[in-house]
């Protein structure tokens, strides 16, 4: 449930990003601000890292165990059928309907297992009140009536394995159980109970034995129904209709005495292509913070997929019209008004409209350095004049070279951050009005990003609410930027008793 919980909210979290990536057609942000979980499908390194920790695993031992003693009412445990007897004078009895009327359930030890590469759960000094029914068969002669049992002392030990399968689910197997009952007491109504209270004592050890040999069956029943509900989650999900975001495991789980470590694909495809980036995953080493209950590590390489996808998919351009300028601005789209700017347009175009085609030249860079995210933008700009017959004469090509570097932080439970401006230049890379400096352009149009840095800046700063799982919460979650990755820690919180358990 955990597990698919946080794939759930991975997705969640690709769906908000991606939405804000694409932004509005109409013109191309100057700032792409992602923080997604994406990375390459043919190389083995993970690009997402969780990692469980030991007190994680103690609390959901707790809640697990809070969980299951609410439901033991409700479990019917199988009928028990023997015989007591011999030849001719054996009795045959069953006892059926057998419920928990009340359970004195210790808490549980539980621990990660490195030499199977799963958990070890053992429960010891169980005590459990059962109640049901018996029937006895003596030949033609019919009886029944209702028992209580008492069960002391009860130890069980159950080791699972954790895996990967072909597709990328975790998986589940039992590679050991074990169950001992240290003694019980049963006593009979109704019918000849009395016959049978007293010849208690010479089929006690039969029941004891039939229970003890029920106890891993249904435990390993229980894990290979986890098993195939495990097979059945989703290992890839549609963010919407043009993108699908791939979290299946690169690997089996590595495990060690303290902690469990997934490694996750998290790649973002664009659906009709499904084109792998032209790069791949490196290899980072995400700390364990034993403090916090799970930890999670974003190599760069999720923002350059992610980047890869959106480039790939055509969402990186924009046309740029005069309609599109606020009125009040001071320089229009117009032939006429960039003579500051390119002295000859004016005399070749007097008085036509232009419009501007915006686009990457290469998909966005990303890079993570301790305590910053720097990000590289390679764009470009057509010009066309606008004929009185609607016909679009070209006019120049100017490349755009940006640098930007930025923090983000995590403060309460809202991730926010801010960008700035590294370095901005502006070159001619065509024209066919003839050649022009570009200075008074660049410092033009750099203002333009600053005045668009400074807005990006105030959102940036009231930043998101983290996501929210249905059945959890993140608490005292911190972010750090580290030398090629992003590492998350946090502890979770179970939500219960209003409409989320």
């Amino acid at each position: 449930m955990l597990f698919r919980e946080l794939t759930f909210n991975l997705a969640n979290t690709v769906h908000f990003i991606l939405q804000y990536f694409r932004g509005p057609r109409k013109m191309l942000p100057p700032v792409i601000v992602m923080f997604m979980l994406i990375s390459f499908t043919c190389g083995e390194n993970p690009a997402l890292q969780v990692t469980l920790t030991d007190k994680g695993l103690q609390y959901g031992k707790n809640v697990g165990t809070e969980w299951v003693q609410e439901r033991l009412a409700l479990v019917t445990l199988p009928d028990i059928n023997g015989k007591f007897g011999y030849g001719i004078m054996s009795i045959d009895y069953t006892l059926t309907g057998i419920t928990i009327a009340k359970c004195d359930l210790p808490e549980p030890s539980v621990q990660f297992y490195q030499d199977t590469g799963g958990f070890k759960t053992s429960i010891s000094g169980l005590s459990v009140a059962l109640t049901g029914g018996w029937m006895t068969n003596f030949g033609i002669i019919h009886d029944g009536g209702s028992f209580n049992m008492a069960i002391f002392n009860m130890d069980l030990t159950s080791i699972v394995k954790l895996g990967k399968d072909a597709d990328g689910h975790l998986s589940v197997t039992s590679v050991h159980c074990d169950a001992h009952i240290g003694d019980e007491q049963i006593q009979f109504h109704g019918g000849a109970s009395w016959l049978f209270q007293q010849v208690v004592d010479l089929f006690k050890g039969q029941i004891k034995g039939k229970i003890e040999g029920t106890i891993c069956p249904y435990v390993m029943e229980s894990i290979e129904t986890l098993e195939y509900h495990l097979q059945a989650m989703n290992v890839s999900f549609d963010v919407d209709e043009a993108f699908t975001f791939d979290l299946s495991l690169t690997g089996a789980p590595l495990i060690n005495a303290s902690s469990m470590n997934l490694g996750l694909k998290g790649v973002l495809y664009d659906i009709e292509t499904h084109k792998d980036p032209p790069f791949e995953a490196q290899p980072f080493t995400l700390p364990e913070q034993p403090g916090y209950m799970f930890s999670m590590g974003l190599s760069e390489f999720t923002l350059n997929s992610a980047a890869y996808g959106v480039y790939s998919a055509g969402w990186l351009k924009a046309l740029i019209t005069d309609s599109m300028i606020p009125p009040h601005f001071p320089v229009h789209l117009n032939t006429s008004l960039m003579g500051p700017y390119i002295p000859q347009l004016p005399k070749m175009f007097p008085g036509l409209l232009m419009n501007l085609q915006i686009y990457a030249r290469e998909f966005p860079m990303f890079s993570f350095h301790p305590g910053v995210v720097k990000l590289g933008l390679q764009g470009a700009v057509k010009a066309f004049a606008i004929q009185p017959n609607g016909t679009h004469t070209p006019l120049f090509k100017l490349n755009v070279d940006s640098k930007f570097s930025g923090k983000v932080q995590i403060v309460g439970r809202r991730l926010n951050g801010s960008m700035a401006l590294d370095n901005y230049t502006l070159t001619l890379a065509g024209s066919e009005v003839g050649p022009f400096k570009t200075d008074t352009l660049e410092r033009f149009t750099r203002g333009g990003m600053m005045m668009a840095l400074s807005k990006l800046n105030v959102a940036l700063g009231k930043g998101v609410d983290l996501p929210r799982m249905r059945h959890a919460q993140l608490v005292n979650t911190v972010l750090s930027v580290e030398e090629g990755f992003v590492a998350i820690s946090s502890d979770a919180q179970v939500l219960t008793d209003r409409g989320f358990n």
